[in-house]
């Protein structure tokens, strides 16, 4: 899927299926971390566990979890290969219906390719388009590369194939690091994760090079073309009008940006980047903020590149990072602002892919509060993707026994 090595990893956690991993509630070293902003007393960052979700739904790698916005009681399960299934909340014994099957345009022969992402348009019920993340093999003159498409669905939530109208194409020099989240934000523009193009130590400067749309967060408005293109250019995005710069890039500097999202209550964008050989981090991703990357990894210099940097006010450092002996492909997750679990409310919520830990940590204006504790996990389960619902339940999608091991689906509950 995208470990953080440009091979794939094939060693396995040695345990039980879905034995519950006994936690630790020390916090990260204070290398690892942020400074902690103690302005104010917070409450202890309570365990979790997972709880089994629809047991006789069929997955296979599946990637992510989203939601409908006029629709409350449904959820949709992106599987890699190019399948959307809509699931039913209210019937703990759906066994799902194929919404949407792009199979033939997607390329996942690799493990870090394939459909990526899928997001609804806010305004769904009036236009019914629904947007897609995927990577494409070599077709005619046109290389292997990163495709943004927008689809049409019908009055049922039929995703039409046929319907697809590609936004955006960007040329991707291997076959790795593919980025691979849509979001909608607040402000109604698209925002999307690009990484780096693959490889190692970037070794085509995308991270530091304005004019790629690589290494990137970008940002574009769906619903107003303009200048030829089937998207617009938001007015205030950080980088136009520079002869130097791409307009749609909205941040830089990220290695390989694998699930963000925004908390609903402050929206602050909140993004797991996976490392290379030394740190995963999250960051909080800002207005044309520069994260680093290639010449920082974590808090630290990039070991083996030229341009290796100490610590810069022009790099923005992340909130918090993990050394390789505690995780190898971090899994970005969600700030929990459901009503069904207070314990639980303001906890920004993440995981490692490889070793299936889940930590927990608390943030307030972009300043670390509650340095991150191991809150739980399941072993044996490799953690893809975290999914919010409407009423803010926080799930966790992936699978069992390896990467192509059995799909489940998991909800989030505070360990009784």
């Amino acid at each position: 899927m995208r470990f953080s090595r440009s091979i794939v990893l094939s060693f396995a956690i040695a345990s039980s299926l879905f034995a519950v991993q006994s936690p630790s509630q020390s916090p990260a070293p204070a290398t690892d971390q942020a400074p902690p902003d103690t302005r104010s007393a917070q409450p202890k960052i309570p365990l979790v566990q997972l709880k089994r979700q629809w047991p006789e739904l069929k997955l296979r790698r599946p990637v992510q979890i989203v939601a409908r916005p006029d629709r409350a009681d449904r959820l949709y399960v992106v599987e890699q290969a190019g399948r959307v299934i809509e699931i039913d909340m209210t019937d703990q014994q759906d066994v799902g219906r194929i919404v949407l099957d792009i199979k033939e345009p997607v390329q996942d022969k690799f493990n870090e390719q394939g459909l990526l992402s899928v997001v609804f348009h806010p305004k769904f019920e009036e236009n019914h388009f629904v947007y897609a993340w995927y990577t494409a093999a070599k077709s005619g003159e046109s290389p292997d590369r990163e495709v943004l498409a927008r689809f049409t669905a019908n009055a049922e939530c039929l995703i039409d194939p046929a319907s697809q109208l590609v936004l955006l194409e960007i040329p991707d020099p291997a076959w790795n690091h593919n980025g691979g989240t849509l979001l909608f934000g607040a402000d109604g523009y698209l925002y999307i994760s690009t990484g780096d193009g693959g490889a190692g130590n970037d070794p085509w400067g995308n991270g530091q090079n304005l004019e790629s749309l690589l290494a990137a967060m970008l940002r574009i408005d769906v619903d107003h073309p303009s200048n030829g293109k089937h998207y617009g250019i938001p007015a205030d995005n950080p980088f136009i009008g520079r002869t130097d710069a791409a307009p749609e890039v909205f941040a830089r500097g990220l290695r390989n940006v694998w699930r963000m999202s925004f908390d609903r209550k402050t929206g602050e964008l909140y993004a797991g980047d996976v490392g290379q050989n030394a740190w995963e981090e999250i960051d909080i991703v800002t207005k044309g903020g520069n994260f680093g990357w290639r010449c920082r990894e974590g808090f630290h210099g990039t070991e083996g590149v030229p341009d290796s940097s100490e610590a810069s006010a022009k790099f923005i450092e992340p909130l918090v990072a993990y050394p390789r002996r505690e995780g190898v492909s971090v899994t970005g997750g969600y700030v929990y602002r459901g009503a069904e679990y207070p314990e639980m409310n303001g906890i920004y919520f993440y995981a490692d892919y490889q070793m299936g830990t889940m930590w927990g940590l608390r943030a307030e204006g972009g300043k670390l509060v509650t340095p991150p504790v191991v809150v739980g996990g399941v072993r044996g389960f490799h953690p893809a993707s975290f999914g919010e619902a409407p009423d803010g339940s926080i799930f966790v999608c992936g699978t069992n026994k390896g990467a192509d091991g059995p799909g489940a689906i998991f909800k989030l509950v505070p360990s009784k």
